[in-house]
């Protein structure tokens, strides 16, 4: 069976589900394709529901802070009503059905399966190709990436699917990965009395950021009881029925009740089909422009373009790819300001380059750091005060190119940063402005004056 539409969107996460949306509005006759829910990974799994455990945990540990309020930090509360209310939240709010009928409402067409290209200008789902007049767009987003450690692919282990879900706390929880997502999780089951242990083969968390948060993040986890092993490579997974252990290159082997891989996402091109349109499928992303165009009327937003696991940047590429495929121009891709945020507490608001990254591409840095808990906020704050405001400027062109905010509020704090990245707001008008007091973002005046 064969039909003819305008567009094929294949994958409906957010940038995809944005793409097929504003297209079908603008009426085309779009095909709308997922296997999964609508709406992908963030809603149902990732950003929604792990911000609602981090925040119940955060709750919980800010009332640790006051001496006596929660009766100490051996306090365990019941998991099951908590994860019930995150889920049923989540999908009250994200409801694939209701999600569906927006989409339909607005003239589109969605097919659920497993879609992969079959040509130019051609998808197949099951037994029926659609070929599309203006536009293919894959969406398809990626999945956890699980190494090759010896044993572990027979194991029950966990991806952050089963770590969102599970409604019933372990005893104990390895996390195999050290960056965003197996630290935001790991300081929430924590936090729920889990003892957890976070396995990292490099020799810092939060490789990707400045080692400054590698530090921060750190230490705040040791306060929550987690136990963290950094330069510790997995050599060997064994699960017994019961429990998991975890042979360690260097060091003595981890056991625990529950093992979550948080290694990574990646990108299954060749399941997807690139070889029908001439892509390479060994590619680890979809290669764009900066209209979003991987060939001949074929696009690609989101991550599976390799610019950032990150729903705001398939929500950005979404925007461009509609505007390019309806002719109406604007401004092309520019990722020199690319926010992201880790949601630990502090968090961990980062934009741009860091010092390091940086110096690789060839910029003479100026740096400014101020501490959080030396500033006036802070003082006051007092417990759970910890972070940092770090600038990275070009001083010859005297601009920002990088920066992170480190804090209670850090991802909030960001914004302003981010602004002075993205329109390269010189240092001096930065130095000139009124920052409010008493604020966490005032800190950003006194790594201005620290800068060097």
């Amino acid at each position: 069976m064969s039909d003819h539409v305008d567009v094929v969107v294949l994958g409906m996460g957010p940038g995809g589900e944005e793409v097929a949306g504003r297209l079908a509005e603008a009426g085309l006759r779009v095909v709308g394709v997922e296997k999964e829910l609508l709406g992908g990974e963030c809603p149902y799994w990732a950003c929604v529901p792990t911000k609602m455990m981090v925040r119940a945990a955060g709750a919980l540990a800010e009332a640790r802070r006051v001496p006596g309020l929660a009766g100490g930090t051996d306090v365990r509360p019941d998991w099951a009503p908590v994860a019930a209310r995150i889920r049923d939240e989540a999908t009250d709010d994200w409801d694939d059905r209701v999600a569906v009928d927006r989409f339909t409402g607005k003239g589109g067409v969605f097919v659920r399966g497993e879609g992969r290209l079959a040509g130019p200008d051609r998808v197949a789902v099951g037994d029926t190709e659609y070929t599309a007049a203006r536009a293919v767009v894959v969406a398809t987003g990626t999945r956890p990436a699980i190494p090759p450690v010896d044993g572990l692919a027979d194991t029950p282990y966990w991806t952050n699917r089963e770590a969102v879900s599970a409604r019933s706390l372990p005893s104990s929880m390895a996390v195999l990965g050290g960056g965003a997502v197996g630290l935001e999780l790991a300081q929430a089951y924590a936090r729920f009395g889990v003892r957890v242990t976070v396995i990292e083969s490099v020799d810092r968390l939060l490789v990707n950021e400045e080692p400054e948060s590698s530090t921060v993040v750190a230490d705040a986890l040791g306060r929550d009881g987690v136990s963290v092993r950094v330069g510790a490579r997995a050599t060997r997974v064994s699960h017994d029925g019961h429990a998991f252990t975890i042979g360690l290159a260097d060091g003595d082997p981890v056991t625990a009740e529950r093992l979550l891989v948080a290694t990574g996402r990646r990108a299954d091109l060749a399941r997807l089909g690139v070889d029908t349109v001439g892509l390479d499928p060994g590619a680890s992303a979809v290669n764009v422009d900066e209209r979003m165009r991987a060939g001949e009327r074929l696009w690609a937003v989101g991550d599976v373009t390799g610019r950032g696991a990150f729903t705001h940047v398939a929500m950005y590429q979404a925007d461009i790819a509609v505007r390019d495929i309806l002719g109406e121009g604007g401004p092309a891709a520019d990722y020199r300001a690319l926010p992201r945020v880790t949601f630990t507490d502090p968090e961990v608001g980062a934009v741009g380059l860091t010092e390091s990254g940086a110096r690789e591409a060839g910029v003479r840095v100026s740096c400014g750091v101020a501490s959080l808990p030396k500033s006036a906020r802070g003082w006051i704050h007092k417990a759970g005060n910890e972070g940092f405001i770090k600038l990275v400027a070009d001083a010859d062109r005297g601009v920002l190119v990088g920066a992170t905010s480190a804090g209670p509020v850090g991802g909030e704090v960001l914004a302003g940063l981010a602004v002075a990245v993205h329109a390269e707001v010189p240092l001096d008008r930065l130095k000139q402005m009124i920052y409010a007091y008493p604020t966490f973002h005032r800190a950003i005046s006194d790594a201005l004056r620290e800068m060097a």
